[in-house]
Protein backbone atom coordinates (compact mmCIF):
# COMPACT_ATOMS: atom_id res chain seq x y z
CA UNK A 1 0.00 0.00 0.00
CA UNK A 2 1.53 3.27 -0.75
CA UNK A 3 1.94 6.18 1.33
CA UNK A 4 2.24 8.95 -0.97
CA UNK A 5 0.38 12.31 1.17
CA UNK A 6 -2.22 12.61 -0.97
CA UNK A 7 -3.85 9.21 -1.22
CA UNK A 8 -3.25 8.81 2.55
CA UNK A 9 -4.95 12.17 2.84
CA UNK A 10 -7.91 11.58 0.76
CA UNK A 11 -8.36 8.09 1.63
CA UNK A 12 -6.52 6.83 4.90
CA UNK A 13 -4.70 3.64 4.63
CA UNK A 14 -7.20 1.11 2.75
CA UNK A 15 -5.19 -1.93 3.05
CA UNK A 16 -4.10 -3.78 6.37
CA UNK A 17 -1.46 -2.38 8.70
CA UNK A 18 0.06 -3.73 11.60
CA UNK A 19 -2.52 -2.22 13.51
CA UNK A 20 -5.01 -4.63 11.93
CA UNK A 21 -3.45 -7.46 11.78
CA UNK A 22 -2.10 -7.30 15.74
CA UNK A 23 -6.13 -7.11 16.45
CA UNK A 24 -6.67 -9.33 19.60
CA UNK A 25 -10.34 -8.37 20.38
CA UNK A 26 -12.20 -5.57 21.79
CA UNK A 27 -14.15 -4.03 24.78
CA UNK A 28 -17.71 -3.12 23.94
CA UNK A 29 -17.82 -0.21 25.94
CA UNK A 30 -14.20 1.23 24.15
CA UNK A 31 -15.84 0.85 20.79
CA UNK A 32 -18.96 2.56 22.17
CA UNK A 33 -17.07 5.29 24.23
CA UNK A 34 -14.98 6.27 21.19
CA UNK A 35 -18.26 6.08 18.79
CA UNK A 36 -19.30 9.08 21.38
CA UNK A 37 -16.56 11.08 21.07
CA UNK A 38 -17.26 14.79 19.75
CA UNK A 39 -15.24 15.71 16.65
CA UNK A 40 -16.20 18.19 14.00
CA UNK A 41 -18.18 18.62 12.06
CA UNK A 42 -20.84 16.41 13.67
CA UNK A 43 -22.60 17.91 16.45
CA UNK A 44 -22.39 17.11 19.86
CA UNK A 45 -26.22 17.08 20.79
CA UNK A 46 -28.55 16.45 18.00
CA UNK A 47 -31.19 18.93 17.36
CA UNK A 48 -29.53 21.32 19.92
CA UNK A 49 -30.32 25.38 18.75
CA UNK A 50 -27.65 26.41 15.69
CA UNK A 51 -26.18 22.88 15.14
CA UNK A 52 -24.84 22.54 11.13
CA UNK A 53 -26.43 19.80 9.21
CA UNK A 54 -24.77 16.60 9.24
CA UNK A 55 -22.09 16.25 7.09
CA UNK A 56 -23.00 14.37 3.36
CA UNK A 57 -19.87 12.24 2.01
CA UNK A 58 -19.99 11.12 -1.86
CA UNK A 59 -19.31 7.99 -2.89
CA UNK A 60 -18.18 9.18 -6.55
CA UNK A 61 -16.91 7.21 -9.51
CA UNK A 62 -13.65 8.92 -9.20
CA UNK A 63 -13.16 7.19 -6.05
CA UNK A 64 -14.18 3.48 -6.92
CA UNK A 65 -11.60 4.00 -10.08
CA UNK A 66 -8.83 5.35 -8.15
CA UNK A 67 -5.57 3.54 -9.06
CA UNK A 68 -7.81 0.31 -10.83
CA UNK A 69 -5.32 0.91 -14.09
CA UNK A 70 -1.90 -1.28 -14.37
CA UNK A 71 1.28 0.26 -13.84
CA UNK A 72 -0.60 3.51 -11.74
CA UNK A 73 -1.48 4.51 -8.48
CA UNK A 74 -2.23 1.74 -6.00
CA UNK A 75 -5.66 0.50 -6.38
CA UNK A 76 -7.62 1.75 -3.17
CA UNK A 77 -11.11 -0.08 -3.79
CA UNK A 78 -9.29 -3.62 -4.16
CA UNK A 79 -7.06 -2.63 -1.33
CA UNK A 80 -10.11 -1.99 0.79
CA UNK A 81 -11.91 -5.26 -0.50
CA UNK A 82 -8.81 -7.37 0.56
CA UNK A 83 -8.49 -5.71 3.68
CA UNK A 84 -11.93 -6.27 5.01
CA UNK A 85 -11.83 -9.96 4.09
CA UNK A 86 -8.80 -10.43 5.50
CA UNK A 87 -8.63 -8.83 8.78
CA UNK A 88 -10.47 -8.92 12.07
CA UNK A 89 -10.03 -5.10 13.63
CA UNK A 90 -13.31 -3.16 14.94
CA UNK A 91 -11.70 0.07 15.27
CA UNK A 92 -8.78 1.83 12.75
CA UNK A 93 -7.38 4.61 14.33
CA UNK A 94 -3.88 4.69 11.54
CA UNK A 95 -0.86 6.43 12.48
CA UNK A 96 -2.30 9.99 11.94
CA UNK A 97 -5.47 8.83 14.07
CA UNK A 98 -7.88 10.19 11.38
CA UNK A 99 -9.13 6.54 10.26
CA UNK A 100 -9.86 5.80 6.68
CA UNK A 101 -12.30 7.03 4.33
CA UNK A 102 -15.23 4.84 2.95
CA UNK A 103 -15.19 4.55 -0.43
CA UNK A 104 -18.90 3.35 -0.59
CA UNK A 105 -21.79 4.07 2.00
CA UNK A 106 -19.75 7.14 3.69
CA UNK A 107 -22.77 7.95 5.30
CA UNK A 108 -24.39 6.41 8.35
CA UNK A 109 -25.49 6.39 12.50
CA UNK A 110 -24.41 4.20 14.40
CA UNK A 111 -26.71 2.09 17.03
CA UNK A 112 -26.52 0.21 20.32
CA UNK A 113 -28.69 -2.08 22.17
CA UNK A 114 -29.39 -6.03 22.16
CA UNK A 115 -29.34 -8.98 20.05
CA UNK A 116 -32.12 -11.55 21.16
CA UNK A 117 -33.45 -14.46 19.92
CA UNK A 118 -36.98 -15.25 21.09
CA UNK A 119 -37.98 -18.43 19.35
CA UNK A 120 -37.17 -22.09 19.19
CA UNK A 121 -35.41 -23.23 15.39
CA UNK A 122 -32.52 -25.51 14.60
CA UNK A 123 -30.04 -23.07 14.35
CA UNK A 124 -26.32 -22.92 16.30
CA UNK A 125 -24.38 -20.28 18.13
CA UNK A 126 -26.29 -16.46 18.39
CA UNK A 127 -28.89 -17.74 15.93
CA UNK A 128 -29.85 -20.04 18.98
CA UNK A 129 -33.42 -19.40 21.15
CA UNK A 130 -32.08 -17.82 23.99
CA UNK A 131 -29.46 -15.84 23.13
CA UNK A 132 -28.79 -12.57 24.11
CA UNK A 133 -25.93 -10.34 23.29
CA UNK A 134 -24.89 -6.81 23.28
CA UNK A 135 -25.05 -5.13 19.38
CA UNK A 136 -22.83 -2.20 17.71
CA UNK A 137 -24.63 -1.59 14.19
CA UNK A 138 -24.28 1.39 11.86
CA UNK A 139 -26.82 2.01 9.57
CA UNK A 140 -26.13 3.56 6.40
CA UNK A 141 -26.56 4.43 2.71
CA UNK A 142 -24.63 4.13 -0.51
CA UNK A 143 -25.48 7.64 -1.69
CA UNK A 144 -26.73 10.34 -0.35
CA UNK A 145 -28.43 11.00 2.75
CA UNK A 146 -31.82 12.57 1.75
CA UNK A 147 -35.11 11.67 1.49
CA UNK A 148 -36.86 11.78 -1.96
CA UNK A 149 -33.60 9.96 -3.77
CA UNK A 150 -33.50 6.39 -4.69
CA UNK A 151 -30.86 4.55 -2.33
CA UNK A 152 -30.06 1.34 -1.06
CA UNK A 153 -29.84 1.48 3.15
CA UNK A 154 -27.91 -0.96 4.91
CA UNK A 155 -27.56 -2.24 8.55
CA UNK A 156 -24.22 -4.04 9.68
CA UNK A 157 -23.44 -5.20 12.60
CA UNK A 158 -20.95 -6.75 15.46
CA UNK A 159 -23.01 -9.00 18.02
CA UNK A 160 -20.80 -9.34 21.27
CA UNK A 161 -20.83 -12.85 23.26
CA UNK A 162 -22.33 -10.78 26.34
CA UNK A 163 -24.95 -8.45 28.09
CA UNK A 164 -22.86 -6.75 29.77
CA UNK A 165 -21.24 -3.03 28.60
CA UNK A 166 -18.50 -2.75 31.02
CA UNK A 167 -17.34 -6.64 30.35
CA UNK A 168 -13.48 -6.39 31.00
CA UNK A 169 -12.02 -9.26 28.49
CA UNK A 170 -11.34 -8.66 24.76
CA UNK A 171 -14.20 -10.54 22.95
CA UNK A 172 -14.25 -11.52 19.16
CA UNK A 173 -17.71 -10.18 18.13
CA UNK A 174 -19.72 -11.69 14.77
CA UNK A 175 -19.92 -9.63 12.08
CA UNK A 176 -22.79 -9.76 9.63
CA UNK A 177 -23.95 -7.27 6.19
CA UNK A 178 -27.64 -7.00 5.28
CA UNK A 179 -28.63 -4.26 2.48
CA UNK A 180 -31.72 -3.22 0.35
CA UNK A 181 -31.41 -3.46 -3.39
CA UNK A 182 -27.74 -3.09 -4.54
CA UNK A 183 -29.04 -0.74 -7.37
CA UNK A 184 -31.04 1.35 -4.97
CA UNK A 185 -34.85 1.71 -4.14
CA UNK A 186 -37.43 4.47 -3.51
CA UNK A 187 -38.18 3.90 -0.02
CA UNK A 188 -40.31 7.12 1.39
CA UNK A 189 -39.63 5.79 5.18
CA UNK A 190 -36.83 3.47 6.90
CA UNK A 191 -39.71 1.53 8.32
CA UNK A 192 -40.11 0.01 5.25
CA UNK A 193 -36.69 -0.53 4.41
CA UNK A 194 -35.81 -4.81 4.18
CA UNK A 195 -32.15 -5.60 4.53
CA UNK A 196 -30.92 -8.57 3.42
CA UNK A 197 -27.74 -10.61 3.17
CA UNK A 198 -28.45 -11.45 0.13
CA UNK A 199 -30.13 -8.47 -1.52
CA UNK A 200 -31.44 -8.04 -5.21
CA UNK A 201 -29.69 -6.24 -7.73
CA UNK A 202 -31.11 -4.10 -10.26
CA UNK A 203 -28.28 -2.45 -11.65
CA UNK A 204 -29.61 0.16 -14.19
CA UNK A 205 -31.38 2.04 -11.43
CA UNK A 206 -28.51 3.44 -10.73
CA UNK A 207 -27.45 5.30 -14.15
CA UNK A 208 -24.27 4.54 -16.05
CA UNK A 209 -21.98 5.81 -13.31
CA UNK A 210 -23.71 4.00 -10.85
CA UNK A 211 -24.05 1.22 -12.71
CA UNK A 212 -20.01 1.40 -13.51
CA UNK A 213 -19.61 1.61 -9.65
CA UNK A 214 -21.86 -1.54 -9.17
CA UNK A 215 -20.09 -3.34 -11.86
CA UNK A 216 -16.43 -2.47 -10.42
CA UNK A 217 -17.71 -3.29 -7.28
CA UNK A 218 -19.11 -7.01 -8.12
CA UNK A 219 -15.83 -7.49 -9.46
CA UNK A 220 -13.15 -6.52 -6.86
CA UNK A 221 -15.45 -8.13 -4.51
CA UNK A 222 -15.76 -11.20 -6.74
CA UNK A 223 -12.09 -11.43 -7.44
CA UNK A 224 -10.83 -11.07 -3.75
CA UNK A 225 -13.72 -13.40 -2.04
CA UNK A 226 -15.65 -15.32 -5.07
CA UNK A 227 -19.19 -13.87 -4.32
CA UNK A 228 -19.94 -10.50 -4.60
CA UNK A 229 -23.27 -9.73 -3.67
CA UNK A 230 -23.90 -11.94 -0.84
CA UNK A 231 -22.47 -12.13 2.96
CA UNK A 232 -22.75 -15.02 4.84
CA UNK A 233 -23.96 -14.93 8.65
CA UNK A 234 -21.66 -18.12 9.50
CA UNK A 235 -20.14 -15.72 12.20
CA UNK A 236 -23.66 -15.16 14.13
CA UNK A 237 -24.11 -18.94 13.78
CA UNK A 238 -20.73 -19.80 15.51
CA UNK A 239 -20.36 -17.03 18.27
CA UNK A 240 -21.26 -18.85 21.80
CA UNK A 241 -21.13 -22.01 20.24
CA UNK A 242 -19.68 -25.37 22.52
CA UNK A 243 -17.03 -26.47 20.98
CA UNK A 244 -17.36 -29.55 18.63
CA UNK A 245 -21.07 -28.71 18.09
CA UNK A 246 -21.73 -28.72 14.50
CA UNK A 247 -22.40 -25.05 12.83
CA UNK A 248 -25.85 -24.65 11.51
CA UNK A 249 -26.51 -21.13 10.08
CA UNK A 250 -29.35 -19.68 8.24
CA UNK A 251 -28.65 -19.31 4.46
CA UNK A 252 -30.83 -15.95 4.14
CA UNK A 253 -31.09 -13.44 7.22
CA UNK A 254 -33.33 -10.10 6.39
CA UNK A 255 -33.76 -7.37 9.01
CA UNK A 256 -36.61 -4.86 8.98
CA UNK A 257 -38.18 -2.25 11.22
CA UNK A 258 -40.47 -3.89 13.91
CA UNK A 259 -43.91 -3.60 13.34
CA UNK A 260 -45.83 -0.03 15.39
CA UNK A 261 -42.35 1.88 15.09
CA UNK A 262 -43.78 5.36 14.61
CA UNK A 263 -42.96 7.10 11.19
CA UNK A 264 -41.51 10.20 10.71
CA UNK A 265 -42.46 12.82 8.17
CA UNK A 266 -40.53 15.06 6.74
CA UNK A 267 -39.42 16.43 2.57
CA UNK A 268 -35.72 16.08 2.09
CA UNK A 269 -35.61 14.49 5.54
CA UNK A 270 -31.81 13.27 6.73
CA UNK A 271 -31.85 9.60 7.54
CA UNK A 272 -29.92 10.43 9.86
CA UNK A 273 -32.61 12.76 11.58
CA UNK A 274 -35.02 10.23 11.13
CA UNK A 275 -33.33 7.67 12.78
CA UNK A 276 -32.10 10.29 15.65
CA UNK A 277 -36.17 11.01 15.98
CA UNK A 278 -37.02 7.80 16.92
CA UNK A 279 -35.09 7.60 19.85
CA UNK A 280 -34.38 11.17 20.94
CA UNK A 281 -36.06 14.29 21.48
CA UNK A 282 -34.30 17.24 19.69
CA UNK A 283 -31.86 19.14 22.17
CA UNK A 284 -32.07 16.38 24.53
CA UNK A 285 -29.04 13.72 24.96
CA UNK A 286 -30.88 11.44 26.87
CA UNK A 287 -32.69 8.59 24.93
CA UNK A 288 -36.63 8.54 25.44
CA UNK A 289 -37.50 5.91 23.31
CA UNK A 290 -36.10 2.50 21.28
CA UNK A 291 -35.51 1.64 17.87
CA UNK A 292 -36.37 -2.36 16.89
CA UNK A 293 -35.19 -4.47 13.83
CA UNK A 294 -37.25 -7.93 13.90
CA UNK A 295 -34.71 -11.08 12.76
CA UNK A 296 -35.74 -12.95 9.75
CA UNK A 297 -34.76 -16.09 8.81
CA UNK A 298 -34.75 -18.77 6.01
CA UNK A 299 -33.04 -22.16 4.47
CA UNK A 300 -34.77 -22.57 1.48
CA UNK A 301 -35.28 -19.65 -1.74
CA UNK A 302 -34.48 -19.02 -5.26
CA UNK A 303 -32.29 -17.25 -6.83
CA UNK A 304 -32.43 -15.69 -10.50
CA UNK A 305 -29.96 -13.96 -12.24
CA UNK A 306 -28.98 -12.56 -15.01
CA UNK A 307 -25.66 -11.17 -15.71
CA UNK A 308 -24.35 -9.54 -12.40
CA UNK A 309 -26.62 -6.39 -13.43
CA UNK A 310 -29.86 -8.21 -12.40
CA UNK A 311 -30.94 -10.52 -9.59
CA UNK A 312 -34.00 -11.35 -7.53
CA UNK A 313 -34.12 -13.27 -4.54
CA UNK A 314 -37.02 -14.98 -3.74
CA UNK A 315 -38.14 -16.77 -0.62
CA UNK A 316 -41.41 -18.22 0.03
CA UNK A 317 -41.64 -18.20 3.94
CA UNK A 318 -39.54 -16.08 6.05
CA UNK A 319 -39.14 -17.03 10.28
CA UNK A 320 -38.84 -14.66 12.47
CA UNK A 321 -36.63 -15.40 15.35
CA UNK A 322 -36.21 -12.81 17.20
CA UNK A 323 -35.44 -8.84 17.27
CA UNK A 324 -32.54 -5.54 17.91
CA UNK A 325 -33.36 -3.57 20.23
CA UNK A 326 -31.98 -0.19 19.85
CA UNK A 327 -31.36 2.16 22.66
CA UNK A 328 -28.95 4.90 21.52
CA UNK A 329 -27.12 6.14 18.35
CA UNK A 330 -25.04 8.45 17.60
CA UNK A 331 -23.38 10.06 14.10
CA UNK A 332 -20.19 10.78 14.42
CA UNK A 333 -16.49 11.26 12.71
CA UNK A 334 -15.41 7.93 14.41
CA UNK A 335 -18.79 6.19 13.25
CA UNK A 336 -18.08 7.31 9.71
CA UNK A 337 -14.12 6.89 9.36
CA UNK A 338 -12.81 4.42 12.10
CA UNK A 339 -15.18 2.01 13.08
CA UNK A 340 -14.78 -1.49 10.69
CA UNK A 341 -16.87 -4.35 10.33
CA UNK A 342 -15.25 -7.10 8.28
CA UNK A 343 -16.41 -8.96 5.82
CA UNK A 344 -17.21 -13.05 7.12
CA UNK A 345 -15.01 -15.07 4.43
CA UNK A 346 -17.15 -17.20 1.85
CA UNK A 347 -17.46 -21.03 2.58
CA UNK A 348 -18.69 -22.96 -0.29
CA UNK A 349 -20.14 -24.98 2.61
CA UNK A 350 -21.23 -22.13 5.05
CA UNK A 351 -21.49 -24.46 7.83
CA UNK A 352 -17.77 -25.85 7.26
CA UNK A 353 -15.08 -23.79 8.60
CA UNK A 354 -12.57 -25.95 6.23
CA UNK A 355 -14.06 -24.93 3.49
CA UNK A 356 -13.23 -21.25 3.01
CA UNK A 357 -12.15 -19.98 -0.56
CA UNK A 358 -9.95 -17.55 1.00
CA UNK A 359 -6.53 -19.02 3.12
CA UNK A 360 -3.85 -16.96 4.49
CA UNK A 361 -4.58 -13.55 2.41
CA UNK A 362 -5.15 -15.65 -0.71
CA UNK A 363 -7.70 -17.11 -3.11
CA UNK A 364 -7.12 -20.72 -3.64
CA UNK A 365 -10.61 -21.76 -5.04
Amino acid sequence: MSHCPYYSALFGQQGATAEDQGYQGSRYSEIKKALFVVREPYPEIWGAEGNNPLPVYKATFGHAFRGFLPGGKPDQLLAAATRTVDTRGDLRWGEDRNGFRRIVHPNGICLFGMWEIDQDNPYSGYFKNGSRGLIISRFSTNDGALRGKKKSFSLVGKVFPTTDENHADLLKPANFFTQQDLGNESTRYINDAKMRNSPNVTALRRFLVGTLILARLGRVFGKVDKEADIRQVHEVAELGKPEGDATNAPEFMQLQMSPGQPRVEGEKLDFRDEIYSMIFDRGDPTPKRTLSFDILVANEGRTKRFTSAYKRLTVDQWETIGRITFNTAVASYNGDHVLHFPHPQWRNDRNDPASFVRVGGKRVV
